[in-house]
């Protein structure tokens, strides 16, 4: 009876433990670890790098969010109040969101980016009507950012098999992002390249290249210098300068205003530091590695023929085995074709408002985006700033931003020149042509918003599927979509 009671026992607090120690083996497996979305290599939490492949787990947020119906509405709850979410994406650090917010504290302005402090916020709205580049939407409930993005695997290539997309023009701007994707996109060209198999046999592919790299900004630029690592044959192609995307960047003060914890996988130098000494090391880089940029080749199309990718510019038809498309999210802008047009004070586009603070501006253009920036810019401390428009008035533009521009008008904080064409771009000074007479404007900066080809129209004749992702924001004191 006591061995029967004893063997019993025993047998109780063996399975007992067997049952808790599966429990906790099963448990903390999942909650510890996740899988490298490139290698499917388990990484702890608390990494930041997978310890197989080496790449940087930040590199796949967005990569791995969910895809969502863009039409169907995120979940609201109704007993809960509506709170701002800041698309980083868009913001330019204005400011103007502060300034009408009606409670202190509840908005700030941190590294260039508007910050939202849940518990101080009401739920007012204010922020988001007053915001001049529709950056800032309210929601209910959970915070998360819906944005439209290529869809890409974990080695950024795209629904076209041998069509890679990488950088700002994937939906993640962050320099060292763009430099992390460029590199494990073309890693992931020379393995399947010199697995075999992977270049076409087709009639004078022996002469294609093996990855036609297009964009020469940071992800474009490590691409390159990977892909001449490699030993690949490559050509990178640029529609305007080398490193034309960090050149035309406003800010000349500090470039670098990025999370501490974006790891950097690529193999070009990046630190805090002005455009200029950024530029002056990479350009050095460049220059040691030998690095190909062809310059002033604006790609107008790629096409897939024959097994090959034909990549068009107006003067040159390349032909590849792989391409990667690192151009700018923006698009192509629309230039004005004057001279001084190549001046660092030339800029076409807006990545931070405070950059113009005591700076003499010229917005050029008649449409949304340049009303906007000639709001958004205004509103800086010591700026003066005004818009050339060839026409007489604003047709195209938003009632909203309309509203905006004609009280910054009323205000004295932008001048409004009507029926003018811009000359000519001087250091100093803007030549205009208005109505027969010639004026020379004095001028530190010029904003040239006239449109452009955007480049997700383009991704789409290249049969690039888009899709949208829901981003969940991190709980916590302050939120903001980025």
């Amino acid at each position: 009876m006591l061995v029967t009671t004893l063997v019993f026992v025993a047998l109780t607090v063996l399975f007992a433990w067997w049952h808790v120690s599966r429990g906790r083996r099963a448990q903390p497996a999942r909650a510890s670890s996740r899988a490298c979305p490139r290698c499917g290599a388990a990484v702890p939490r608390e990494s930041e790098f997978c310890p197989a492949c080496g790449v940087p787990m930040q590199a796949y947020e967005l990569v791995t969010a969910r895809v969502v119906d863009p039409k169907q509405a995120p979940a609201a709850d109704p007993d809960v109040l509506p709170h701002p979410v800041v698309r980083t994406d868009v913001c330019v650090g204005c400011g103007t969101c502060v300034a009408a917010c009606p409670e202190p504290g509840a908005l700030r302005v941190v590294d260039h980016r508007a910050l939202v402090d849940l518990d101080r916020c009401k739920g007012h709205g204010a922020c988001a009507a007053a915001c001049p580049v529709g950056a800032i939407v309210l929601a209910r409930g959970a915070a998360v950012q819906r944005v439209e993005v290529p869809e890409v695997d974990a080695n950024f290539e795209t629904n076209v098999p041998g069509l890679y997309v990488v950088g700002e023009l994937g939906g993640r701007g962050l320099i060292k992002n763009a430099i992390n994707e460029g590199r494990i996109a073309v890693e992931h060209v020379a393995r399947v390249l010199n697995a075999g198999g992977g270049r076409a046999q087709a009639p004078g592919a022996g002469d294609a290249y093996d990855v036609v790299v297009v964009g020469s900004g940071p992800a474009g630029l490590s691409a390159g210098l990977e892909a001449r690592r490699l030993r690949l044959r490559y050509v990178v192609l640029e529609q305007g300068t080398l490193s034309d995307t960090i050149r035309k960047y406003p800010r000349s003060k500090l470039l670098l205003a990025e999370p501490s914890r974006v790891h950097l996988y690529g193999n070009l130098w990046v630190a805090d530091a002005s455009k200029e000494e950024l530029l002056k090391v990479w350009e050095g880089v460049i220059e040691r590695a030998g690095l190909r940029v062809r310059t002033g080749e604006r790609v107008e199309a790629v096409e897939r023929a024959g097994g090959l990718f034909h990549v068009r510019t107006p003067g040159t038809e390349y032909r590849a085995h792989r391409v990667v498309l690192a151009m700018g999210r923006r698009g192509t802008p629309r230039r004005l074709g004057v001279p001084g047009e190549e001046l660092d004070k030339a800029l076409y586009d807006i990545v931070e408002m405070d950059a113009f603070a005591g700076k003499r501006v010229l917005v050029v253009g008649g449409g949304d985006s340049a009303v906007e920036s000639a709001v958004g810019v205004a509103g800086q401390p010591g700026t003066t700033v005004a818009l050339s428009h060839r026409g007489t008035d604003f047709p195209r533009v938003k009632p909203r931003n309309l509203e905006k521009l004609e009280a910054a008008v009323g205000a004295g904080r932008v001048e409004l020149l009507l029926g003018s064409r811009v000359l000519e771009i001087r250091a100093g000074v803007v030549a205009l042509d208005g109505g027969g007479m010639h004026r020379l404007v004095p001028n530190d900066v010029v904003v040239i918003r006239i449109g452009g080809e955007p480049a997700y129209p383009f991704l789409e004749r290249c049969g690039v599927r888009l899709v949208t992702r829901e981003v969940a924001l991190e709980a916590g004191a302050e939120q903001s979509a980025g």
